[in-house]
């Protein structure tokens, strides 16, 4: 499925009709703030790019230009005066320049740092920025591609061990039941969705927008799946056990059903407290209150609990490929980089799962 087809659709896609819409006015703003020229860049992409793709070159892109205007005020005062005739007399050591200035700047007084990932990434929406005008021959200069790309140094992937996925599920179904007054009623009244919401997450590895963005016509308990929008707008369904349907049915059939949600609400899975679409800083919040009380050790966050997910879905069937297209990865790459020290697991294992003298005691 595409956005226009989701545009197409009846008000049961209106999280994801909101979402685009959203977004498109957060670009067009942007690029009001941007030199003319700009426009036809992003028309140009934006048949091999989603919306929020596009929204984040666009805040990148400004950086940029903020930056030429900071160092270089012969180019002028304002954004609006950069042309494509500055962008091709700028050298290598320029964009060097950038890239230190990226670790501390400051906008009207607030201070701004950027760690390896986002010197990456900033300085990656800028090559493709000047590789658009240079492929139309716009551009003769492309001084982006001298400049070596930051090194991004691997992080250990953060997961819930066994023991503390029992814990953390322990605790949202009984956690409360030794509060009193108003804590013990708020806690009541979302038991059972705050239930249904770490089980799917823990069961499926779907990630927080796509958990947020359910419609209760997306869970199909017949065929035990439910169906997502991916990145892109892509419709897939993701398939559950018997944990994850006694916890949607438990919480749609005595929770849910008594909610009386609010106009343009009424299709939503999951409601805050206020019987809206709960939203997806309310489920961040949510896993970081319960999660905090199992580690302080560990900084878990909804993409941590997936995490937790395909760690448990490759040990236990070793299929990279299974996990890949359970989890939405567009490139089986991504999931083999994340999950390459499970392997390293292996192959300890492989130490000792030979004996050299079989007759020695």
């Amino acid at each position: 499925m595409n956005w226009g087809e989701i545009m197409g659709k009846s008000n049961v896609e209106t999280y994801h009709q909101k979402n685009l819409l959203d977004n498109t006015k957060k670009l067009r703003n942007l690029l009001s703030e941007m030199p003319g020229f700009c426009k036809d860049y992003f028309r140009g992409i934006e048949n091999t790019t989603s919306i929020r793709t596009r929204v984040g070159y666009a805040y990148d892109l400004r950086t940029f230009f903020r930056f030429l205007i900071s160092e270089n005020p012969t180019i002028g005062n304002d954004i609006k005066d950069i042309t494509l005739k500055h962008l091709d007399e700028l050298k290598p050591v320029d964009i060097e320049e950038y890239m230190d200035y990226l670790k501390l700047y400051y906008i009207d007084d607030k201070k701004f740092t950027n760690d390896e990932r986002g010197l990456h990434r900033k300085l990656s929406s800028l090559r493709k920025f000047y590789m658009y005008y240079q492929k139309r021959e716009i551009l003769k200069n492309n001084p982006t591609t001298v400049v070596e790309m930051p090194k991004i140094h691997s992080k250990e992937i953060v997961r819930l061990d066994d023991d503390e996925v029992n814990e953390l599920l322990e605790l949202v179904e009984h956690g409360g039941d030794d509060l009193k007054g108003i804590k013990k009623t708020y806690y009541e009244k979302n038991k059972l969705r705050n239930i249904a919401i770490f089980t799917l997450f823990l069961g499926t590895g779907i990630r927080v927008s796509e958990l947020v963005g359910l419609n209760i016509e997306d869970v199909d308990f017949k065929e035990c799946r439910i169906r997502v929008i991916r990145k892109g707008g892509k419709e897939e369904y993701v398939y559950f056990g018997d944990e994850v349907a006694d916890a949607l049915e438990n919480y749609i059939e005595c929770s849910r059903s008594n909610i009386e949600p609010r106009e343009n609400h009424e299709h939503a899975l999951f409601y805050s407290i206020q019987r809206r679409r709960i939203t997806v800083q309310a489920v961040e919040n949510l896993v970081k209150e319960y999660a905090s009380k199992i580690t302080t050790f560990k900084h878990i966050t909804p993409h941590k609990l997936r995490s937790t997910y395909g760690t448990a879905l490759y040990r236990q069937t070793g299929d990279i490929y299974l996990v890949a297209d359970v989890l939405g990865h567009n490139d089986v790459n991504t999931t083999k980089k994340h999950y390459a020290a499970l392997d390293d697991d292996k192959k300890r294992s492989a130490a000792d799962a030979v004996t050299l003298h079989k007759n020695r005691n």
